[in-house]
């Protein structure tokens, strides 16, 4: 059984949906490119069907599934299996592939500045910077977001993105490597996360303790040992201070 005697040195922070509600984010950001690709695809007058009527979003949606089905080591990497979908979309609508590529490429700029018009929760700022001053900050994220596009970054100078890595959680591979950049051992760090596959269970197996944002109530039983339920993020400064 893992020992928390140690004191807690170092913080490892999910991002989507743990500092900002991402799902409006994502709404947004997936209708907002998709519709500039099709007004932009409609200029070229290359059919008269709109690309939109030949693949409408559900169909994107499941061409992106296939893709990462088809390629399941990069299955984590959703920034190249949106750009590969949309490049092949746009080949099957009649693009020559340099025109498709250079397509696809300008939707993903622009899903790229529509991913990063986010709103964190209120409390986050003040809560980071408090924390920045008594334990080392690392981000380990699914998502496509870039930290460095945020004003949030300058609490973050440790971001593993980990789908780019092609190990996404639950691999450990993430885990390790901020543990590594933070110098820090499994005993000595805490990881702050909403999703219990993906943040509670590979951050308690390598014997972090974890902070479960249980947002959408899913458990309010015992919690196994190291692993404590909190319903928002404002919650963790209590927690750290009771954990003292």
């Amino acid at each position: 059984m893992t020992s928390f005697t140690s004191p807690l040195t170092a913080l490892t922070f999910d991002l989507d949906d743990t500092l900002w509600d991402n799902h409006g984010v994502m709404v947004a950001t997936e209708n907002g490119h998709y519709d500039w690709l099709d007004d932009a695809i409609a200029q070229l007058d290359i059919q008269r069907e709109r690309m939109s009527e030949r693949f409408p979003l559900s169909a994107y949606q499941e061409r992106r599934q296939r893709v990462a089905q088809r390629d399941p080591l990069r299955r984590g990497d959703f920034t190249w299996i949106r750009q590969q979908s949309l490049f092949e979309m746009l080949r099957e609508y009649g693009l020559r592939p340099q025109d498709a590529e250079d397509y696809a490429a300008a939707a993903m700029e622009q899903f790229m500045i529509f991913r990063h018009q986010l709103t964190p929760y209120p409390e986050v700022e003040a809560l980071l910077d408090e924390l920045s001053q008594r334990y080392a900050l690392a981000a380990i994220t699914n998502g496509n977001v870039q930290i460095t596009r945020l004003p949030l970054a300058r609490y973050f100078p440790i971001a593993i993105a980990a789908g780019e890595l092609l190990a996404p959680k639950p691999d450990a591979r993430p885990f390790l490597a901020a543990l590594a950049r933070l110098g820090s051992s499994p005993s000595q760090a805490m990881h702050v996360g909403d999703s219990w596959r993906e943040d509670v269970l590979p951050a308690r197996r390598l014997g972090m303790q974890v902070a479960w944002i249980d947002k959408h109530d899913e458990h309010r039983g015992d919690m196994p040992a190291g692993v404590f339920r909190l319903t928002h993020i404002r919650e963790l400064p209590a927690l750290l201070t009771h954990l003292k």
